[in-house]
C-alpha cells in the first residue's frame, strides 16, 4: 500500500465517523510562546482542551506535521542512527472535544487497524495505565475491559506513569493513555522471545504506532491534579512506523516516504544504501543517509513555512539540524560541495499532493539550502585549519576538551568530526573535559532561560475574552485570573488576564500594547508588556493591585500604539509598493512591527538598487500624502475576502472570519492595529535594504516620530559638516575637494615609505646575524606595517638564508611580520605562517599567510619585545 493510500484511507475513515477533516498547521509556531515547533498533532488545539476557544467541529481528524529536535521531546541525536526516530515527521490523529471517549476511541482504533489496514490482531499488543496511587488516579480499568472483548488478555500490558501517561508539559491538560503496539519481528524470532516482553524496550521492530490519550485532569503548577470539566480525545499515530508495517518492510526509510530521497541521494553521492550493512563502514554510509533524508524534510517544510535558519530561537534548530545533515555527508559520503538543496526537488514531488505549500516555495527553499551549505561547508573548512593548528601546537597525545569545545562553540565545528580527525592522527580528544564545558554551557542557558509559572488564580470564570483594542484606548475591565511567573531574565512579574482588553497582545510580528491599569482609589499598575497565549491576551506587570475583585480602567499607551499602527499600516504600503515595482513574485516572509521601527522580510532574486528603494518609498509616500481612509472588515468569510483582492499571508493560521484591511488598492488580511487615515503615517523612510537569506532580502523604515528625529539628526549632521568645512558654499564639491588631496598625499606618503625602507635596509643588513647558518634578524621597526612588509622583501634580496621577525606598532596596534627565504622553507621546513601563530600570542593575536612569509596581528604591544626575543628559537 502506497503511503499517499495510507494517509488517505485513516482521513476517508474517521470522515465516516463524524469527524471534520483540517488541514495540517505550519510547522513553525508563531504566536505560542511555550513552543517553538508543532511537536505533536494536539499543539494546534491547545486552547480547545483548556476551554479557551471552540472548535469548528467537537470530532476533528488531520495529518500534522511535527517536528521534534528541543526541550522535552528531543530526537535529534538519536535520528539516523536507528531506524525508527525522526525530526519532521506526521502525526494521523483523530480529537474529540468533549464528545466521544474511551470506548469509542479503543473500537475506531481497533477496527482502523485491523478491519481497513488488516494488520493481523497476533501481532498486535495494547497497553494501559497501571494507576499510580500517589496521585490518586486509579488503574485503568475502563480501557482493561474495553480492551478485553477485542484483544487476548495477555496481549494487554500495564503501563507506569512513563509510558502511559500523557502531559502536555509540566502544567496543563492531561490523563492516562492507551498505545498500541506492533512485533513485526520474524517467526523465528518471535518464538525465542516473546514480544510482549520488548513493547517499549526500544526495540526497532516492536514500536508503538498510536497512542489514545484521555485528556481529564489538568496538571498544577504543584504537581497536583485536578479533573477537568470535560473529558477529551486526543490520538497520535505515526505515520512513518504504520507505512513501515503496511508495506512489509523493517525500517522506516525502507518505505516510500523515505525510498526516493535516498534513492536521489545515491545517485547524487555515488554511494549505495544497504538494507543490512554487512560491515562498520557500510552501516556509517547508511546512517549518514538516513541523517540526511531525514533532515531535509524537516528544514525544508520548516522554511517553506516561514522559518529560515538563523542564529538564535526557531532558527537556530532549524541551522543545526541542517549542518548535522551536512556533516555527515562531508564526513561519510565524502561531499565536499552543496548537494542537499537538490533534494527539495524530490520531495514536492512525493509530498506536494498533501502539502502544497512545499511545491509554492521549492524555490525559496532550494535556495536557503543551498546558501546554507555553501557557509558551512567554508566553516568546516576553516574549522580544519584551526584544529591543525591546535593539533600543531599541541604536546603529547591528548587535545585539551577546552580547546576542541571552543572549536564547537565558537566556529561551529563539530565534535565528533575533531574525534574523527583526531583518531586518524594517532591522538585522542580528552571528552572529559569537552563534556565539562558543553555542560557548564547548557546550565549557563538554562538558568538564563529559566521559568517558573505558577497556576492561575481563578477569580471569575470567563471563558471569552473580548478585544476592545480596535475601537478604544481606555476600557473598563475586571481581573477574571492572575499568575505569578519567575524568571532569571525578567525577575518576578505578574501575568494578568481581563474580562475584555483594549490592549493588543504581541501576535502576527505586532509587539504588544503597553500602559497601565487604573484602580478606583487612583493608584495605578503598569503594564510592561501584553502578549497572546492560547488564544488569550495576557498583561504583565510588576506588581499586583491591592484589591483584585474591583473594577479597574485599561488605559493603552496612545503614543506607543499610534507609532505601532502607523508602522503597521507602513508595512502594508511597502509590501504593495515592492510587488508593484518588484513585482508580484514578491511574498512576505516575515516581520516585525514596533513603536520604533518595521521589518520586512519577502521573497526576491537580487539586491534591491538605489533607484528601486527610492522608488519604493516615492510610492509608499506618494499613498500617505493621498490621505487614504482604512476600510475594515472584522468578520467576513476568508473566502470572500480573498475574492475581494485580499492578500494572505503564507504560513499564517486563519479562522473561516477573517479581519480585512484596505487603504486604496492595498488590501491584507490582518489582525494587527493600524492608523485611520494614511496621513497619520507622516512620512516613510527606509533605513536599510540587505540579504538575510538566499532569496530574502530585508527593509528596515522608520515613520511618525522616528522620521522626524531622523530629519532633524540628518540635518544636524548636515550642518556641524558645513562647520568644519568652514560653511562652505558647495559642501559636497568641498569633500570632493579634500578626498582629491588625501588620496595624493596617501600616494606620496607611500613613495615616502618604500624609500625609508630602502634606506633602512642598508642599517639592518648590518644587524643580521649568522645561526646555524641562517642570517636571523627579530626587531621592532618604526614603519607601518605595509613599509614593513616592503622592507622585509628589501633585506630578502640579500640572500638565500634570510629569516627576519618584524615587529611594528603603528598607531600602539601591535604587528609581526616574519620573511624566510624559500630556499629556507625547502631545506628546513620553516614555516611563517607558524612562526607568527606561535609569537602572535605574546601580543595577545594571531595570524597566517603563506611559508615565506605572514603577519600576525594583536592588542598588546608591551608584548613585542617578549616575542622578539622567542624568535631566535625557531633558528637554533
Amino acid at each position: 500500500m502506497k503511503s499517499q493510500d495510507v494517509r488517505k484511507q485513516f482521513l476517508d475513515f474517521f470522515e465516516s465517523k463524524g469527524h471534520l477533516i483540517v488541514p495540517s498547521a505550519p510547522i513553525v509556531l508563531k504566536d505560542d510562546p511555550t513552543l517553538m515547533f508543532n511537536n505533536s498533532g494536539m499543539a494546534q488545539f491547545k486552547e480547545y482542551f483548556l476551554g479557551l476557544g471552540t472548535p469548528k467541529s467537537n470530532r476533528i481528524a488531520d495529518t500534522q506535521k511535527c517536528l521534534r529536535v528541543s526541550g522535552k521531546h528531543n530526537d535529534l541525536e538519536e535520528v539516523g542512527i536507528d531506524t525508527y526516530h525522526h525530526t519532521m515527521f506526521e502525526m494521523l490523529g483523530n480529537w474529540s472535544f468533549g464528545d466521544y471517549f474511551k470506548k469509542e476511541a479503543i473500537h475506531w482504533a481497533w477496527e482502523l487497524l485491523t478491519e481497513v489496514y488488516k494488520i493481523p490482531k497476533d501481532i498486535l499488543y495494547v497497553s494501559v495505565f497501571e494507576g499510580n496511587p500517589d496521585e490518586n488516579v486509579p488503574f485503568d480499568q475502563e480501557a482493561w475491559d474495553i480492551w478485553k472483548t477485542l484483544i487476548d488478555e495477555d496481549r494487554i500490558i500495564l503501563g507506569n506513569k512513563k509510558d502511559n501517561f500523557w502531559e502536555m508539559g509540566d502544567q496543563g491538560p492531561c490523563g492516562p493513555c492507551s498505545e498500541i503496539h506492533v512485533d513485526i519481528r520474524s517467526a523465528e524470532e518471535k518464538a525465542l522471545v516473546s514480544g510482549k516482553s520488548l513493547v517499549n524496550n526500544d526495540h526497532p521492530h516492536v514500536v508503538e504506532i498510536w497512542n489514545n490519550v484521555f485528556m481529564e485532569f489538568n496538571r498544577k503548577a504543584d504537581g497536583s491534579l485536578e479533573k477537568l470539566p470535560a473529558q477529551h480525545v486526543d490520538t497520535g499515530m505515526g505515520f512513518e512506523r504504520l507505512c513501515m508495517v503496511l508495506q512489509g518492510v523493517q525500517s522506516n526509510y525502507d518505505t516510500d516516504v523515505f525510498t526516493p530521497l535516498i534513492r536521489e541521494i545515491e545517485t547524487i553521492t555515488g554511494t549505495k544504501y544497504t538494507i543490512k550493512a554487512k560491515d562498520e563502514a557500510e552501516e556509517k554510509i547508511n546512517i549518514a543517509i538516513r541523517v540526511i533524508a531525514d533532515h531535509v524534510r524537516a528544514v525544508a517544510f520548516a522554511i517553506a513555512d516561514g522559518q529560515l535558519p538563523s542564529n538564535t530561537g526557531a532558527g537556530y534548530v532549524i541551522r543545526r539540524i541542517l549542518r548535522r545533515a551536512i556533516r555527515y555527508g562531508f564526513t561519510f559520503l565524502d561531499t565536499k560541495e552543496p548537494f542537499i538543496y537538490k533534494l527539495v526537488e524530490v520531495l514536492s514531488t512525493q509530498m506536494s499532493g498533501s502539502f502544497p505549500e512545499i511545491r509554492s516555495q521549492k524555490a525559496l527553499c532550494s535556495n536557503v539550502i543551498r546558501e546554507e551549505e555553501s557557509s558551512f561547508l567554508r566553516t568546516l573548512d576553516q574549522g580544519l585549519v584551526l584544529l591543525d593548528a591546535v593539533i600543531n601546537t599541541n604536546s603529547g597525545t591528548v587535545i585539551d576538551g577546552k580547546k576542541a569545545f571552543e572549536l564547537y562553540d565558537t566556529y561551529g565545528f563539530p565534535i565528533d568530526l575533531t574525534a574523527l580527525i583526531l583518531s586518524e592522527k594517532g591522538l585522542e580528544l580528552d571528552e572529559k573535559g569537552f563534556q565539562e564545558q558543553l555542560q557548564l554551557q547548557k546550565e549557563r542557558s538554562r538558568a538564563a532561560s529559566k521559568v517558573t509559572a505558577g497556576d492561575w488564580n481563578v477569580l471569575v470564570e470567563d471563558d471569552v475574552q473580548e478585544f476592545v483594542g480596535y475601537d478604544r484606548l481606555k476600557h473598563p475591565v475586571r481581573i477574571t485570573k492572575y499568575r505569578r511567573v519567575d524568571s532569571v531574565k525578567d525577575g518576578e512579574i505578574y501575568q494578568l488576564v481581563f474580562n475584555s482588553t483594549p490592549f493588543y497582545g504581541e501576535s502576527g510580528g505586532q509587539t504588544g500594547d503597553k500602559g497601565y491599569l487604573e484602580a478606583q482609589n487612583g493608584d495605578i499598575i503598569y503594564v510592561i508588556d501584553t502578549k497572546k497565549e492560547n488564544n488569550q491576551t495576557v498583561h504583565l506587570t510588576k506588581s499586583l493591585p491591592n484589591n483584585l475583585t474591583d473594577s479597574f480602567t485599561a488605559i493603552v499607551d496612545e503614543n506607543q500604539r499610534g507609532r505601532t499602527s502607523s508602522n503597521h499600516t507602513a508595512t502594508h504600503l511597502l509590501h504593495q509598493g515592492l510587488r508593484k515595482i518588484l513585482g508580484t513574485h514578491i511574498e512576505q516572509k516575515g516581520s516585525m512591527v514596533r513603536s520604533a521601527s518595521l521589518r520586512f522580510d519577502f521573497s526576491h532574486f537580487s539586491k534591491v538598487t538605489d533607484d528601486e528603494i527610492k522608488e519604493v518609498e516615492d510610492f509608499v509616500n506618494a499613498r500617505i500624502r493621498e490621505s487614504l481612509p482604512l476600510i475594515e472588515k472584522r468578520a467576513i468569510p476568508k473566502d470572500q475576502a480573498i475574492e475581494e483582492g485580499a492578500i494572505a499571508l503564507f504560513g499564517e493560521k486563519y479562522g473561516d472570519l477573517v479581519r480585512m484591511i484596505k487603504y486604496g488598492d492595498s488590501v491584507e488580511l490582518c489582525g494587527g492595529t493600524h492608523v485611520p487615515n494614511t496621513s497619520d503615517i507622516w512620512h516613510f523612510k527606509i533605513t536599510s535594504e540587505g540579504a538575510v537569506a538566499a532569496g530574502i532580502r530585508r527593509i528596515e523604515a522608520i515613520t511618525s516620530d522616528a522620521a522626524k528625529d531622523f530629519f532633524e539628526s540628518q540635518l544636524h549632521s548636515f550642518y556641524e559638516i558645513k562647520e568644519v568645512l568652514k560653511n562652505a558654499v558647495d559642501p559636497v564639491k568641498a569633500i570632493q575637494t579634500l578626498q582629491d588631496e588625501n588620496t595624493s598625499l596617501k600616494k606620496q606618503l607611500e613613495v615616502l615609505l618604500k624609500d625609508k625602507a630602502k634606506n633602512m635596509k642598508g642599517e639592518l643588513a648590518q644587524e643580521l646575524q649568522e645561526i646555524n647558518g641562517i642570517q636571523f634578524l627579530a626587531k621592532q621597526v618604526d614603519l607601518s606595517p605595509e613599509g614593513a612588509k616592503d622592507l622585509a622583501y628589501e633585506l630578502g634580496t640579500l640572500g638565500t638564508n634570510i629569516f627576519l621577525v618584524l615587529a611594528t606598532a603603528d598607531a600602539g596596534k601591535p604587528t609581526l611580520s616574519c620573511y624566510i627565504s624559500k630556499e629556507l622553507v625547502a631545506d628546513k621546513k620553516l614555516n611563517a605562517g607558524q612562526v607568527v601563530r606561535e609569537l602572535g600570542k605574546y601580543i595577545q593575536g594571531g595570524g597566517g599567510g603563506q611559508p615565506f612569509f605572514a603577519t600576525a596581528g594583536g592588542k598588546n604591544a608591551d608584548g613585542i619585545a617578549e616575542a622578539l626575543a622567542k624568535a631566535v628559537e625557531f633558528v637554533k
